[in-house]
């Protein structure tokens, strides 16, 4: 017989099995005397299961994802959830409300973890983070989008030596991985301390909807949540086209030769021919002198400047470095299709097919 879940206590709220509730975690007031939240809904299922966290904007102009959670909510196979859902959409409040990626006190949230309860308004909402959220779940799945002016390529950042977490990460299927170093202060560095696996899904760019990249991240969720045995798996028959990502090599910035007027020529998820594909160009404002742009290495796109006014030394693009580099273009191509097919998530509140 199946086991009866425990409820779960977020903050000073309960949430007791077979119930969906909305509360806020307080992190503290203003100088307005406005009161700091971060907005959390939690889903209890009746059944035992895995407690997991996904949470959003924890840099505050990271919008996709929190457009990712919304729909993933309206998701009815959330219904029959074993286990737990903790769902934080808008983890920086104040960088959310104002367009920005920082707090007031010009920190970087995923620089502050573990924080501390006594300290600035970034350590004390980390320090709240992981011990209401973090350490209350066994698995979890951060979301994020490039900087403002740049574009990432749909993609898992993970710890991949990691058992738990590979098989997560394959089972998210995104085009392409990266085996992403810890970065100190990060939420996946103090996760994996903890033993929590943690996925890192990149996608779009900052203050952007990106349609794609939003569609891509339900899928993705909703395929760990299978693998999880959250959900049931989907009766309909699955598409066998692009089922594992590939896991890039290394990757590589390439930077602005001058400064001036950049026009990029290539796509993310474009594949790169070592000193063959034009990849962009760099003039001054009379066209006068021009510097064309290859790569010293093959490899795939999965990011770029959208800014077309760059000075001598900005990153212009992020350049994958693959095995078979021509394997990732098809699972580029692969993902595109499935992404723009209407019938796959432009109704989430239906049952999500496996594909």
């Amino acid at each position: 017989m199946a086991k009866r879940n425990n409820p779960i206590t977020i903050g000073e709220t309960t949430v007791y099995p077979g119930e969906r509730k909305t509360l806020d975690l307080i992190v503290g007031k203003l100088y307005t005397h406005s009161e700091l939240t971060m907005p959390v809904q939690v889903l209890c299922g009746k059944l035992a299961g895995p407690v997991l966290f996904v949470c959003a904007a924890i840099h505050g102009d990271e919008l996709n994802g929190v457009e990712i959670i919304r729909r993933l909510l309206k998701v009815k196979s959330l219904n029959r959830l074993k286990g737990t859902l903790i769902a934080v959409p808008i983890v920086n409040l104040h960088g959310f409300i104002n367009h920005t990626r920082y707090l007031p006190d010009r920190r970087d949230l995923n620089r502050s973890f573990p924080g501390s309860e006594k300290g600035s308004i970034a350590g004390r909402m980390a320090h709240l983070f992981l011990n209401e959220i973090v350490k209350k779940s066994t698995h979890g799945i951060d979301l994020h989008t490039g900087a403002i002016n740049r574009s990432n390529l749909p993609q898992i950042r993970a710890n991949l030596d990691d058992a738990e977490t590979m098989r997560l990460a394959q089972a998210f299927n995104t085009p392409l991985m990266l085996n992403s170093n810890l970065r100190d202060g990060s939420l996946r560095a103090a996760a994996l301390k903890r033993k929590i696996p943690i996925l890192l899904y990149e996608a779009g760019e900052a203050l952007r909807f990106d349609e794609l990249s939003i569609r891509g991240g339900v899928r993705g969720i909703i395929n760990v949540m299978r693998e999880l045995e959250m959900i049931a798996k989907s009766r309909k028959k699955a598409n066998t086209k692009n089922k594992k990502a590939v896991i890039a090599r290394s990757s590589f910035w390439m930077r602005a030769p001058q400064s001036g007027i950049f026009r990029s020529l290539v796509q993310d998820g474009e594949r790169i021919i070592a000193n063959e594909t034009l990849m962009g160009v760099v003039s001054d404002p009379f066209g006068e002198s021009e510097v064309e742009i290859f790569s010293p290495n093959n490899g795939v796109v999965i990011g770029q400047m959208k800014m077309p006014l760059v000075n001598e030394g900005e990153a212009l693009y992020h350049v994958a470095k693959f095995a078979r580099s021509d394997i990732v273009a098809e699972s580029v191509g692969g993902f595109h299709e499935e992404m723009a097919d209407d019938s796959v998530l432009l109704y989430p509140t239906e049952d999500i097919p496996d594909i």
